[in-house]
């Protein structure tokens, strides 16, 4: 993909320093004292123009929380989307000066994310609309392919999660499939997430509004990956069987 933005985008992200992080690599270990705080740690990989996580961000002040893409243009998209949410007055406040103490906006490639972030630095991860790669050829690199799910094991903690969110059927079962060839348990899964209307709590990406207000289904489903939040959830599903 490809983007054409207007000039001066790459100075105008870099004058954000409170709001964008360009050297990712220097905090792998240190994204709490980063944020000043141990609240957890949320990362929307792929956040396309920001709106989730800049809602999410203002909806759920006591995590801190990432959005990650790697397109200069987008980064800057996501850093209005997040002044507009946060109700910061950009014409007040001076560009260089955009501080949201929960939310960072994260300039990187998600093929080497285990570089910026430490074993068990994460504590969800949320996949939404990514990319489905159609083409067979080109599996390995869907967000859901096993060699992108190991390393989101390996950054995420012992309260650990994936969230997916899609439109694309095909994405979708090939993401069920992975999961499941890697033995690893699944709930909440949704093969039409709006199909009794919009929940008000529910936040809800840019592609996401567009499509399901087309009537096409939304696909989502959660993972469970830390051995904590797993140890959990199988003690519910024992205590509603003896029910």
């Amino acid at each position: 993909m490809r983007l054409r933005g207007r000039k001066g985008i790459r100075e105008d992200i870099e004058r954000q320093k409170e709001l964008v992080v360009l050297n990712a690599k220097d905090y792998k270990g240190k994204w709490a004292e980063l944020f000043g705080n141990n609240n957890p740690i949320h990362a929307e990989l792929g956040m396309g123009k920001g709106r989730f996580i800049s809602e999410m961000s203002k909806k759920y002040p006591d995590v801190n929380f990432i959005g990650v893409d790697m397109y200069d243009e987008l980064i800057r998209k996501a850093s209005e989307k997040a002044k507009i949410a946060h109700e910061i007055n950009t014409e007040e406040e001076s560009e260089s000066v955009t501080n949201i103490p929960n939310l960072k906006l994260m300039l990187f490639n998600i093929e080497h994310i285990e570089e910026a972030f430490a074993e068990g630095e994460l504590e969800r991860v949320y996949l939404n609309f990514s990319d489905p790669w159609p083409k067979k050829k080109h599996a390995r690199r869907r967000l859901t392919h096993p060699g992108f799910v190991a390393k989101y094991q390996q950054i995420l903690n012992g309260n650990g999660e994936i969230h997916l969110k899609t439109d694309s059927q095909s994405l979708f079962e090939f993401s069920l499939n992975s999961f499941a060839d890697m033995g690893l348990r699944m709930r909440n899964i949704s093969l039409n997430l709006h199909a009794e209307g919009f929940h008000p709590d529910h936040v809800m990406t840019e592609y996401e509004t567009k499509f399901a207000t087309k009537g096409m289904n939304i696909h989502r489903c959660e993972v469970v990956i830390g051995q904590d939040v797993l140890a959990a959830h199988l003690d519910q599903l024992n205590k509603a069987k003896a029910e």
